[in-house]
Formats: structure tokens, sequence, C-alpha cells
């Protein structure tokens, strides 16, 4: 027997998606995530996963891992103690920033402190031109000088990023092996090397957060690998990517910037699979877990990709899943504040100590205490039945800010519900807008441990008429993982005018571009199926501050047909503006190589059934829309393909609780999943 099995940790739980290499048949499982001590909900899962599986650790021959310790590292600024040495006269690169307000709205929006604080910055002497040539060679005493400030100012590593480095990286190399030489206790880090860009600011911000997390993801990743082989797994690790990807973890413990939003990530992966085999290829990807709420947008079947992307209060600019955390989780803790108004999140109750109705610790009330108040959750365990429900615990909690509000718990938990659906909405209106998306075109597919429980409350604010529940959406992020593909991005600058005679400079870069990902996929990811290549440049029309990405075709690169690449740029420009002026001349930015390697996945056969009406369980009281109700209550395993039914309902299951408002008819596809449909 061999088996592949996907994991993705998060806040409160620890996925585990498993697929059967010989019967095609999928297993999942959920333990408790271990924040406390990373790695240990790892192994606790292999336990289990033979203890009630029989799956010996022997037998797992691919295991890929969605993590988000990088962005954690980030977000919580638990990083490692930074120095910058810049090219002088550029030392207020990271102050400067963009000079971007972050909230434009609020008067008293402040942007977030750098990483590497301004003290932290020091000058290194030498100058290279705007073409990569040398104006001035780099000066060993100012390298000397800005070695011992950062000895003084307590370093714990050092990011070297100078002025057009992306041109020529001579200069940040001769610097780095100076200081290796000066301080070879203190970590290095190249900005060239981390991602080689153009624009300082982006260019020293990515390499900064690389920096920033490297230590604590190579230890984790370390870690992770040594408890695999001590566990007996013969399979390689493999990261889950930012890019929707996956890379080898050995590989991730130096190339940390590339997998920072690991685990998000992975969820966009699993709920585009999910909106093509459901026939809603137009979606909005919505992750609940424990702790945070993300969106993301699926056009055709196919994840959405920026650059730019906000880890935490800061962008990366290594391309990436478009992923937006929008607002409360499972665990989300409610209270009052200071002005008397009730407020969810963003504080949360995570797996230590929990909701109160977890019997962890936790006393304090959050989202999911108040599913339990109204009845929707209690009737079975969390997470695999893992963790018993006392309603009791959660009414105590709620019950304490009842008290405060002068309302009944019921009252008390619906409003809390209200409140975190609310800051949901406003969210996704603003990502939408700004998208120019029309919601009622797309369909919701809830996942994660609380996405299915809360789905049907923010598609009818969002006046949405479908909602797609997986079959087993608590653990949609792992199987994410489990499915994607081996995948790197390549970028090469060239920032030249786009006519005949920058054809052979444009092949020459793609050529060197696929050499380096030919390379990245046979001996470093030892892969040896067949490989696909996207080739795509960063465009824009001459005098335009900022490019757009258009794809290119390989054939007119290879015959240097400048007016076909002129022409993939206009019909970009034309997509997202609805204008192109053909007429104008048009420079290229940046060469961008995708190099794709398959891997083997799943095979989920369709089941069609006739349509008929589910008879329910039985029918339990719940508080709903101010008033006591009777749901109906199913359980997913009784449910078959062509089973209808409609609100209110509730559809228990392992990995998670599935609340079917009155307004919603639901049906059961034939891959088992359910199909949420607004009454008329």
């Amino acid at each position: 027997m061999s088996y592949r099995v996907g994991v993705d940790i998060g806040g409160t739980f620890t996925d585990f998606f498993v697929f059967d290499e010989t019967t095609l048949e999928t297993q999942a499982l959920k333990v408790p995530s271990r924040p406390d001590r990373p790695g240990v909900e790892v192994l606790e899962g292999l336990r289990q996963l033979e203890s009630r599986f029989g799956i010996a650790p022997g037998e797992i021959v691919h295991f890929s891992h969605g993590t988000t310790v990088g962005v954690n590292t980030v977000i919580q600024r638990k990083g490692i103690r930074l120095c910058h040495f810049t090219t002088e006269g550029f030392t207020d690169v990271l102050e400067v920033a963009r000079l971007r307000t972050p909230d434009v709205y609020n008067l008293l929006s402040k942007r977030p402190a750098p990483l590497i604080p301004r003290e932290r910055v020091f000058p290194v002497a030498g100058r290279l031109a705007s073409d990569g040539s040398e104006l001035r060679p780099v000066d060993r005493t100012s390298v000397e000088t800005a070695v011992g400030k950062a000895r003084e100012a307590r370093a714990e590593g050092i990011v070297v990023a100078l002025l057009n480095a992306y041109r020529n990286p001579a200069h940040e190399h001769e610097v780095a092996a100076m200081v290796r030489e000066m301080a070879p206790d203190l970590p290095v880090f190249c900005s060239a090397d981390v991602w080689s860009i153009i624009r300082e600011y982006e260019r020293t911000v990515t390499a900064v957060i690389h920096a920033y997390v490297q230590p604590r993801v190579s230890r984790y990743l370390g870690s992770l690998q040594d408890a695999l082989r001590e566990a007996g797994v013969p399979a390689e690790p493999l990261v889950t990517k930012s890019n929707g990807g996956v890379m080898s973890a050995e590989m991730g413990r130096t190339a940390c910037a590339q997998m920072i939003m690991s685990g998000t990530a992975s969820g966009v992966i699993g709920a585009s699979h999910i909106a093509v085999i459901s026939g809603c290829r137009d979606a909005i990807s919505f992750d609940v877990g424990g702790t945070s709420a993300d969106v993301a947008f699926i056009a055709d079947g196919h994840p959405q990709y920026g650059i730019g992307e906000m880890i935490g209060e800061f962008p990366i600019y290594i391309p990436t899943v478009s992923v937006t955390s929008i607002g409360a989780g499972g665990g989300s803790i409610a209270r009052i504040d200071d002005a008397g108004v009730l407020k969810v999140g963003p504080e949360s109750a995570g797996a230590v100590p929990g909701p109160a109705c977890y019997g962890t610790g936790g006393d304090e009330p959050t989202l999911t205490d108040a599913f339990a108040v109204l009845g929707y959750i209690g009737r079975t365990g969390l997470g695999y039945d893992t963790v018993p429900v006392d309603a009791g615990a959660a009414r105590r909690a709620v019950g304490a800010l009842a008290g405060r509000m002068e309302r009944s718990i019921e009252e008390t938990a619906e409003a809390i519900v209200r409140v975190s659906v609310s800051g949901m909405y406003l969210e996704v209106s603003k990502l939408v807008s700004s998208r120019g998306i029309d919601p009622r075109d797309n369909a919701l597919i809830a996942f994660g441990g609380a996405g299915p429980m809360i789905a049907c409350f923010l598609a009818r604010e969002l006046t949405m008429s479908t909602v797609v529940i997986p079959t087993a959406p608590g653990v949609l992020s792992a199987m994410g993982g489990l499915i994607a593909d081996l995948k790197n991005d390549f970028v090469q600058t060239i920032y030249a005018d786009l006519d005949a005679g920058t054809a052979p400079a444009i092949r020459q870069g793609f050529e060197s571009l696929r050499n380096l990902g030919e390379r990245w996929l046979r001996q470093e990811q030892r892969y040896h199926g067949p490989a696909a290549y996207i080739h795509s440049a960063d465009m824009r029309y001459k005098g335009q501050s900022f490019e757009i990405e258009a794809v290119l075709d390989p054939d007119a690169i290879e015959r240097g047909d400048v007016a076909a690449l002129e022409e993939a740029f206009h019909a970009a420009h034309e997509q997202l503006y609805a204008h192109a002026d053909r007429s104008a001349p048009v420079q290229v930015v940046n060469l961008r190589l995708v190099a794709l390697g398959q891997t083997p996945k799943p095979r989920f056969e369709s089941a069609e059934g006739m349509a008929t009406a589910a008879e329910p369980e039985g029918r339990i009281p719940i508080h709903a829309e101010g008033r006591a109700v009777q749901a109906a209550l199913f359980r997913r395993e009784a449910l078959s393909p062509g089973h209808t039914f409609g609100g209110p309902a509730v559809v228990l299951q392992s990995d998670t609780t599935v609340c079917v408002t009155e307004d919603f008819l639901a049906r059961v596809d034939g891959y088992g999943q359910l199909i949420l449909t607004r009454r008329e």
C-alpha cells in the first residue's frame, strides 16, 4: 500500500488529508494544534493515522505540508534582530517606503514601523550605475564600520540591499563576503539572491521579510524533517508555496520568502478544484478557521495571483495567490469596548485555551460559543470528535456578556454572529469593489472548520445566490496542498523598449530563465515527469509609472515576433482597463517564467442520483431570527447524490457543522458536495 498525505497546520486544528494510491480512497483527520510545541501535532496525527486507519508511516510515499510559521512570525514581530546595509545616501528606503497611508479614510492611521528601524540601517560606500556598471568600488572601510555598528546594535543577521543590484549583484556579493569574513557568526542575506526585481523598496522589503523569518522557518522545517525520519516516513517532505505550488522542505529552509503564505495558498488551490467539479467556476473562496477568515477570488476555475500582497503590515513582491484576511474566526473573542459597543476579534482564543465550549480552560465568549448557545453545534464533538462541546460552558461565557448588554443569552449570541458577519461583509465588499467583481455572479465556496457554519449568513448579506460546501470542508486546505503541483517562479529585469533590437535579448533572457527552471525541477526537486513553462512579462506604455503582466506565446518569443508580443500587452491592458493604445510605444520591465511539474492527484468520481427529499434524522430547537424554531437535523454521511432539503437545517459531519438558514435550499451533487441555493 502507498499513501499520499497532505497536512495543514492552523491556529486551532491541524488537518490531515490522505489519498490511497491503490484504491483511490481518501481519509481525513484533525488533531489539536500545538503552537507551544510546533511539530508535535504532526507526530500525533501520524500516530492516529496508524491507530485509526492502519496507515503505517513507512507506507507514506508523499508528504506535503502547509504552515503559517512564516506569516505568524511577521504578524507577531517575533523574527530575528536585523541590520540593513545599503548604498550610501539611501538609508531611508524602508522608512520612506511608498509614502502610502494604510487607511486613507482614517485620520489617525499610521504607517507601521519598519521591521528594521532607521537606527539599525548603515551605509556602505560604493555605487553601481542604472545599467549595472561600476561607478565606485565597494569601500572596505565602510563595511568594517557598518559591521562594528551592527555588533553594537546586537544584530542577529544582516540584509544587504544595494542600489541597482537587480542589474548587477556583484557589489552585494562582495559586501556579503566581507561581512562573512569579519563576522562569520552573522547570517547574511542579499536582496538580489532573494528576489532580483527593479525598484529599491520592493526588493529591499522582500529581502527583509525573508531574512526576518528564515532562522525560525529553517528550524521548524528541520525539526519536521527529523521527526518524519524518526517516525519512519520515507517520503521527502514538501512544503506548499505562496504561489500555490510545492517545493522540497529542504529548499524551503533557504527560500522562506517563497513559502511565507504557505497555509493560506493551499486552501485556495483546494477551493479552485471544488469550483471546477461543482460547475461554479467563478467563485469566492471563504476559509474560516479558529483564528481568522480568509477570502480569495477564483476566475474560470483558476485562483487569482498578485504581487505586493500584504504579510501582516508589509507587502511582499514575490508572486502569491491573492488571499486577504477579512475578519474573525471561530475562536475570535467577543467583548464590550470602552464605548459600550459589542466587538468580535481580532483577539482569538485559538487552540489553547480555546472557546469556552471546548472545556479546555477558556472562559471568554467566542463566535463558536455563540453558535453553541443558538443550538447549531453541540449535538456531536468537533474535529473528528477530538473536542466535545460543552454547551453549558458556552452559555455561561455568553451569559456574562449578556448581563452587561442587558439582553438574553440567545439575543447576545445572535448579536455576536451578526457583528462577525457585518465585519466580514464590510471587508468582502471592499475587495469586490476594488476588483470590479459582482458577488451575485459568484458562488461562495465555504470551508475550514467554521466556514460552513457561517457561510449562509454572509451569502445572505452579499445577496449571493449559491453556496458550495465541499465534502470534507474542514480539511480542504490539506487537500489543496496534496493536489498542488511543483511550481516555481523566476524573474529577470530587462527594462528596455520593445522593438526589433530588443527581441534577441528577450529570447536570451527567457532561455536563461528556462535553464534555471529546468535545473530547479530536475536537480533540486528531483522531478522526472513532463514539465510545463509559462512565459510572461511585466510591460507598460512608455511613460507609465507601473507595469502589468502579460502572458506571452513562446513561439512568438522564439521568432522574435515583436508585433505579437506587443499585442499580448495591449490585450492585457484592455482587459484590465477597458482601454489600449496600439500606437503607443511599449516597454518591457521584467521577464517572468513559471516552471511546473505535475504531481499525481486523487480521482474524484461523480455518481449522480435522482432528486429525492432527504429524510431528517430528527428536529432540534435552535434560535434564529430572534425566535425559537425547529431545524431539521442531518448527518453528512447519510446524504447521497440527489438528496434535497430546505433550511432551517443543521448538517453534522466529522470536521465541521453546516448551518443552513431558512432562506436556502440544499441539494447533494454527484461528488457529495452540498449546493445551497437561495429561495426565490
